[in-house]
C-alpha cells in the first residue's frame, strides 16, 4: 500500500520479500510461538472472561473510538433510525389524540386547527420527524401553536438531534486522527542483530521515518519480557526488564532525521548478559520496541511499537550503511533498510567473555610475581622465585631483604670479634 502511494520505493519491498524467503526453514517451523506485540504493533492478547461489561458502558466516547469503522456506522445509523422512528410514532399519538386524522367533511368548511399541518398518515408523520432532526424544513408541515405538548416534543428532538451529530463527529474525528495512523510510516527492520561494537557485543535494531516532518521528543524504550522463577519457586510467566539505550546522555531520547541504528551494549546488569549463540534459539523471551512522540503538524502523542523473538535475532551480523551524500546534502537508501552482513563474532556470552578476559588479566598480573621477569632497580629485570616454605608467590624486594639482614648481623659479629681482640693485645702490653 505504502509503495502505492509513493511513500516507499519498491525495491524496498522486494527487500523484504527476499528477506522473508531467505530465513531458515526452522525459523518458519517457530513461527507460531506466541507474542505480545506483533510486527505491525498491535497488541496480541485476548481478554477473556470479563463479567463486568458494564465498565465499558461508563466511557460509552472511548468505547466507540476503539470500535471498527463499520461497527461504527452501523450504530450511528441505527441511532439516526431509531430516533427517527421514535418520534414519529409520538407525532403520530399526537394527531390522532387531537383528532388531526379524521377526515374532513367534503362541504369544505374549515375544522379545527391540527397541531401538525398536512400528517395523514403514519408516513407523513415519519417525513416530519426527518425534517425537524435534519433541519431539512420543505415547508408542508409545521408545527402550530394548537398544542403545547408538541411544541415541548419539538424541543426535545431538537436536542437529541444535536447530541447524537456532536457524537458521531466527534468519533469520526478522533478516529481519523488517531495516533496509530502517525505511526503507520514509522519503520522498523524485520530482524535485530547481535555483533561487536567497541569490544562488546551490542543488540542492534533499524528504525525509520518515510515523512519529512518530524517527531518532537521523540524517546525509545526496550523491553524483556521473560518467564522466570523466583528463588523462592515462584513462576512469573510476564516479567518485564528494561534495557538501557546507548547514548552518552543516559537517556532515551533521539533525533529521528533520518534512520538510525538503536543500540543496546550487552553488559553486566544487561537481561542478555548470559545471552549467546547457541542458547539464542532456545531462549523464551520477546524484546518490545516502543517509540513515542508527538506529531509535529498535530500536536498529538504518538506511539510505535514492535518486537522480536529469537528467531528475529541475527547472531553476529551487523546493519549495511544506508546513507550517502549527493550534491550537498545527505541520501537515503531504503531499498536496503533491513539489509545486513556477517562479521566475526565469537559465540559465546556476553558473560563468558567476561570471565574468559577476567581469568587472562589475572594471569598475567600473576605471571610478574612468579617466575617471570620483574623489575628490579633502574631499567634492569631481575628473576623472582617463590619460596620453599610457602606457596604463595613472594615479590623480589622481599626476598631481597633477607640477605640484607644476615649481612648487617654479620658485620655486627664481626664488630664485637674486633673490640674483643683489641682489649685482649692492650691488656698483655700493660703486663
Amino acid at each position: 500500500m505504502l509503495a502505492r502511494k509513493g511513500l516507499v520505493p519498491d525495491g524496498f519491498l522486494l527487500t523484504r520479500l527476499a528477506e522473508d524467503q531467505n530465513q531458515p526453514n526452522r525459523n518458519r517451523s517457530r513461527s507460531q510461538r506466541a507474542r505480545f506485540i506483533t510486527k505491525s504493533g498491535s497488541c496480541n492478547v485476548a481478554h477473556k472472561n470479563i463479567r463486568e461489561q458494564g465498565r465499558f458502558l461508563q466511557d460509552v466516547f472511548t468505547t466507540m473510538v476503539d470500535l471498527k469503522w463499520q461497527h461504527s456506522f452501523l450504530i450511528f445509523t441505527s441511532a439516526f433510525l431509531c430516533s427517527w422512528m421514535l418520534f414519529a410514532m409520538i407525532w403520530w399519538l399526537l394527531a390522532f389524540a387531537h383528532g388531526d386524522l379524521e377526515p374532513r367533511s367534503p362541504d369544505g368548511e374549515p375544522g379545527p386547527v391540527p397541531c401538525v399541518t398536512a400528517i395523514h398518515s403514519f408516513t407523513s408523520a415519519f417525513l416530519f420527524s426527518i425534517e425537524v432532526q435534519v433541519t431539512i424544513g420543505f415547508g408542508g408541515r409545521m408545527v402550530t401553536e394548537e398544542c403545547p405538548l408538541a411544541i415541548t416534543v419539538l424541543i426535545i428532538q431538537n436536542i437529541l438531534g444535536l447530541i447524537i451529530n456532536a457524537v458521531m463527529l466527534g468519533c469520526v474525528f478522533m478516529k481519523t486522527a488517531q495516533a496509530n495512523r502517525r505511526a503507520e510510516t514509522l519503520i522498523f527492520s524485520r530482524n535485530a542483530v547481535i555483533a561487536p561494537r567497541n569490544g562488546r557485543p551490542t543488540f542492534m535494531f533499524r528504525v525509520g521515518d518515510l515523512r519529512k516532518s518530524m517527531i518532537i521528543s521523540a524517546t525509545i524504550q526496550l523491553q524483556v519480557i521473560r518467564r522466570t522463577v523466583t528463588a523462592e519457586g515462584e513462576v512469573i510467566p510476564v516479567c518485564q526488564l528494561d534495557i538501557q539505550v546507548e547514548n552518552p546522555l543516559r537517556s532515551n531520547g533521539i533525533f529521528l532525521v533520518s534512520p538510525l541504528i538503536v543500540s543496546h551494549t550487552i553488559e553486566r546488569g544487561s537481561p542478555l548478559y548470559e545471552l549467546s549463540a547457541q542458547s539464542l534459539a532456545s531462549e523464551d523471551l520477546e524484546i518490545i520496541v516502543v517509540l513515542e512522540g508527538v506529531v509535529e503538524t498535530t500536536g498529538i502523542t504518538m506511539q510505535a511499537r514492535t518486537s522480536y523473538t529469537p528467531e528475529e535475532i541475527l547472531w553476529g551480523r551487523r546493519f549495511v550503511s544506508i546513507m550517502t551524500e549527493e550534491d550537498g546534502r545527505y541520501c537515503v537508501n531504503y531499498s536496503k533498510f533491513g539489509n545486513t552482513v556477517p562479521v566475526r563474532m565469537s559465540s559465546l556470552s556476553a558473560k563468558e567473555l567476561d570471565q574468559i578476559k577476567g581469568v587472562q588479566e589475572g594471569s598475567s598480573e600473576a605471571q610478574p610475581q612468579g617466575w617471570g621477569l620483574v623489575r628490579a632497580g633502574r631499567g634492569g629485570f631481575r628473576r623472582g622465585g617463590r619460596t620453599c616454605n610457602s606457596s604463595t608467590p613472594q615479590p623480589w624486594y622481599a626476598q631481597s631483604e633477607k640477605p640484607q639482614k644476615e649481612a648487617e648481623k654479620k658485620t655486627m659479629h664481626l664488630e664485637v670479634i674486633g673490640r674483643q681482640t683489641e682489649e685482649d693485645s692492650l691488656g698483655e702490653m700493660s703486663d
